[in-house]
């Protein structure tokens, strides 16, 4: 691939910094950026520095009032409103300017690709999922994914296909263009009858003509990585080759991990790296290459987001690592007096990424959860639910 991919990266990015004890913390991009850094992943690759996206960019996502909201916060009384204030969402100095650079890195990723400059592009900044059009919501100001989706659409792209691997439903990019056919939204999550924000059953299809261009998998809690993998598989490549997107956009959360504090997914490092290398294959086979990764969750700060997203890293830039890599030195010295606990010695948990394929079954509740999803979406996309070749 090489000088086709572009990592969008500066340290500014730090500033999006919700202060505290709070869940969401930057170090986990310093850190991975340290980790990547080490191993060789980015040699000779040119770091590409974001710009903060315009007030209108902001708004072809969000309502006008609510940026001013936003704009306003740090200097208003604590009664802000649009989700602002809250223990999810705090105001923090600087609040729209730090938000505005992150939705700014994906709009400059977005613009490398629309361009042909690149095929791929990174940002491990973004990912922010889950703001509103007119509110704040999980950790996130502005949402950076729909806002790269509709510049998109602004810039000649017809057929966008946005793929979420976090444990939390992609609620914020489904709202956006539920109603509207040319995005296909694909949210693999933990089932919202056990996790927040509650949303992304498989009945949520779409509306207004966009009917089966909103997919949701919700998973049972505990799903390992090869249940996880057995039911991507079943859904997401069949429904992104029906679509036929021109673009993917993928957000890439790492908090379906085992050790992730705030869901209860068993994924490990190991179903991670699977997971992006095959995102990369569907990018190549359905999208024509073209592939813009993001970030997203991740709270488990010091062991598994900086493996995990250095090897999504990797995998943009087609230096996929072996697991058994060595964690190095210079890293571990760095990051154990912060982490406070005993850090991993490899890039691998020694997770089994193998999985058997889904055969049209349904005697599991992962097997039920896959064929809910079919039975819901398939028929719309001109698809057999019941069919495992489909």
């Amino acid at each position: 691939m090489g000088e086709r991919v572009a990592v969008v990266w500066d340290e500014s990015f730090l500033g999006y910094d919700l202060g505290g004890d709070h869940p969401l913390n930057p170090i986990r991009l310093d850190l991975t950026m340290r980790l990547a850094t080490e191993l060789g992943v980015l040699d000779g690759v040119e770091l590409v520095k974001p710009r903060s996206a315009t007030d209108d960019e902001i708004e072809l996502v969000h309502d006008p009032s609510y940026l001013a909201a936003v704009h306003a916060a740090p200097y208003s009384g604590w009664d802000v409103g649009h989700g602002l204030g809250t223990a999810d969402n705090p105001v923090f100095d600087r609040m729209h300017e730090a938000s505005a650079l992150v939705a700014g890195g994906s709009l400059v990723a977005a613009e490398l690709i629309a361009s042909g400059a690149v095929d791929r592009a990174v940002n491990i900044g973004g990912g922010l999922h889950h703001a509103m059009a007119s509110h704040a919501a999980g950790f996130c100001v502005y949402n950076d994914c729909s806002i790269a989706i509709a510049w998109l659409l602004e810039n000649g792209f017809e057929r966008i296909a946005y793929v979420d691997v976090d444990v939390h439903h992609g609620d914020g990019v489904q709202a956006s263009f539920y109603g509207d056919p040319r995005v296909l939204t694909i949210s693999v999550h933990q089932h919202p009858m056990t996790l927040w924000p509650g949303t992304g059953y498989p009945r949520e299809l779409g509306t207004g003509g966009a009917e089966g261009t909103s997919v949701n998998l919700a998973l049972p809690p505990g799903t390992k990585d090869p249940g996880w993998l057995r039911a991507f598989e079943a859904v997401v490549p069949a429904a992104l080759a029906a679509f036929r997107p021109q673009v993917l956009v993928t957000q890439c959360g790492a908090d379906t991990h085992h050790e992730d504090p705030l869901a209860d997914l068993s994924l490990s490092v190991d179903g991670h790296r699977a997971t992006y290398q095959r995102l990369r294959e569907l990018a190549e086979q359905h999208a024509g290459g073209k592939w813009l990764a993001l970030g997203g969750g991740g709270y488990s700060l010091f062991r598994v987001v900086p493996r995990s997203w250095t090897h999504l890293l990797a995998t943009v830039v087609d230096r996929d690592l072996n697991p058994d890599t060595t964690v190095p030195a210079g890293w571990m010295a760095h990051t154990a007096p912060l982490a406070g606990t005993a850090l991993p010695t490899s890039l691998s948990d020694g997770g089994d990424t193998g999985f058997a394929r889904w055969d049209g079954t349904a005697e599991t509740q992962l097997d039920n959860a896959i064929v809910a999803t079919r039975r819901a979406v398939f028929p719309l996309i001109g698809l057999d639910p019941d069919d495992p070749r489909d």
